[in-house]
């Protein structure tokens, strides 16, 4: 049978749970078991597609194009289980659901109620398909005693007596402070995050207790009596040099031995961590550096960008080189007194992002890398603003703009309302509620046999997750083909371009899908090694 590990947190929020999560069941793998990690987001959005970067972070986008929580990325990344629809739920999501029911008289006239309805629909999702699965690893969002979660938690609770109580393992992550002040660490936070999770009817079989110093094993023997855990069950998560450092940590730790000694396994394989060995050891001994520089409109809030930075390290473990990330404002380089910044940089990145603020800088720095002959990698919007800073500078089309940002005679980049997708003929309204305009999930694209891209893949026929609503405009092709801009991915049909580049640049490539979603320590997206590549080649020239 299924066993689930239930993972909560307490004192405060961004202890790392579902890094832990990710630790954990990529742990599991290690020693021969499947596992899918799933997320409860308590929150009252149906999903975090419509929410701003500067609160959420970034939205990952699974195949079969859910967007979800940024966590689910940690998820996939660590373990290389591909995400799905299936493993993010939201409280808003399922009180949108319970409410259409009721609206259709499901419930027979019943009242409809938190206590069973909301739970059960909960307990649903933790346990909809996972035949087969060894562990099932559902993270609780939020902490213990934010009310909009106390639904969740209880639905687990529940969950425990449904599965059978040897059948299910929870885990509390909490902060254990220092105060310089008085020298010493505090349990006391922990204990009374574990006395309220107690009261809600959880009792912790472990605690991961998330520190700037080690952990004596006085207060571990302290956290232990008090939070009824066996002592070895006190787990010290300290600050790693990587995050792909942290299953090692954890397991150094005994977290995964101790998660199955509470399920009662004592005679599981030991575990095979060479793929993490091998991982943290090119991390710890890389042989040069090169500095990427990202110009992008929300780089006060790194979250935003979150699997385009773990991209970028993937790409530096690829070439065994460390990538130093600068982070640029693209408001700033509206002017040309800041285009100076740009000069040091190996590699210039501009991500995907929506609306017009900083789009005239994107623009200005997309001109420099073709300019100066720097490697350039334009994601989602950024190969967008490349074919209308070629339209503009290069085929002589003045006003190229975007319909994104208002009605302009010269559409290099539009709303597409209709495209072919596997399941057939999609169709979206320019007036439509945003969270259903979007152009979400993997869809194939065809290569050009002799483009960069086809012998970056190896392929000619990709796989890749997008997330947008405009499109570049396939009339525009010739022009801006004449002037060396190269279309060589596009949609099966034709109709939308996937992949431009620059053959006669140094490298020089722009990307309508998300490869950053794809890509692993331990499987480097090749767009992204091939980036870095062409930086570290950069950066011999200068």
């Amino acid at each position: 049978m299924t066993r689930f590990i239930f993972i909560t947190g307490g004192v405060v929020s961004s202890l790392g749970k579902g890094l832990m999560a990710a630790s954990l069941a990529a742990l599991l793998q290690a020693r021969g078991y499947s596992v899918r990690v799933r997320k409860f987001d308590p929150y009252l959005n149906v999903d975090p597609g419509t929410m701003s970067p500067y609160q959420h972070g970034e939205v990952y986008v699974t195949d079969d194009g859910a967007e979800t929580d940024l966590d689910l990325g940690h998820y996939e990344r660590v373990t290389g289980v591909p995400s799905r629809q299936t493993d993010n739920i939201t409280s808003g999501r399922v009180y949108r659901d319970i409410i259409a029911k009721e609206r259709r008289g499901d419930f027979l006239g019943a009242t409809v109620q938190v206590i069973p309805h909301v739970t059960d629909a909960m307990k649903t999702f933790a346990r909809a398909g996972t035949a087969g699965l060894d562990f099932v690893l559902c993270e609780i969002g939020g902490t213990v005693g934010d009310i909009e979660g106390l639904p969740s938690l209880e639905a687990i609770r529940q969950l425990s007596i449904d599965v059978g109580k040897a059948n299910a393992v929870y885990i509390h992550c909490t902060l254990v402070p220092y105060l310089a002040a008085a020298g010493e660490l505090k349990t006391k936070p922990t204990q009374h995050s574990v006395a309220e999770l107690r009261g809600i009817g959880i009792q912790p079989d472990v605690l991961v207790c998330r520190s700037e110093h080690p952990l004596p094993e006085s207060d571990r023997a302290k956290i232990a009596l008090f939070c009824n855990v066996d002592r070895k069950a006190v787990i010290a998560a300290l600050d790693a040099p990587s995050i792909y450092d942290v299953p090692l940590q954890y397991h150094g730790e005994g977290l995964d031995e101790e998660v199955l000694k509470a399920f009662g396994i004592t005679d599981a394989p030991a575990p095979d961590l060479s793929r993490w060995d091998a991982i943290s050891e090119a991390l710890a001994t890389p042989e040069g550096e090169v500095t990427i520089g990202v110009v992008g409109k929300y780089t006060g809030m790194k979250d935003a960008y979150k699997s385009l930075t773990e991209a970028l390290v993937h790409g530096g473990i690829a070439n065994r080189v460390k990538v130093n990330v600068r982070w640029l404002d693209a408001e700033e380089f509206e002017g040309d007194d800041a285009m100076p910044r740009l000069e040091p940089m190996h590699g210039i990145l501009v991500p995907g992002g929506f609306g017009e603020r900083g789009s005239e800088g994107k623009i200005a720095c997309v001109r420099f890398a073709r300019e100066h002959g720097v490697p350039f990698f334009g994601i989602c919007l950024g190969m967008q603003m490349a074919c209308i800073e070629a339209a503009r500078n290069q085929a002589g089309v003045a006003g190229a703009s975007t319909t994104e940002f208002g009605p302009t005679q010269e559409p290099v980049v539009g709303m597409i309302t209709e495209w072919m997708s596997p399941e057939g003929l999609q169709v979206r309204e320019a007036g439509g509620n945003l969270g259903g305009t979007m152009r979400l999930g993997s869809y194939a694209a065809r290569l050009a046999g002799n483009s960069l891209a086809a012998s970056v893949y190896g392929s000619e026929t990709i796989h890749e997750r997008h997330r947008h609503r405009y499109e570049v405009n396939v009339h525009y092709r010739d022009r801006l083909e004449a002037e060396g801009l190269m279309f060589t991915g596009m949609s099966p049909d034709g109709l939308l371009p996937e992949i431009v580049e620059r053959p006669e640049h140094p490298w020089f490539v722009g990307v309508q899908f998300h490869p950053e979603l794809k890509s692993k320590p331990f499987d480097p997206h090749p767009l992204f090694a091939g980036f870095v590549a062409a930086a570290v080649r950069q950066s011999r020239l200068v």
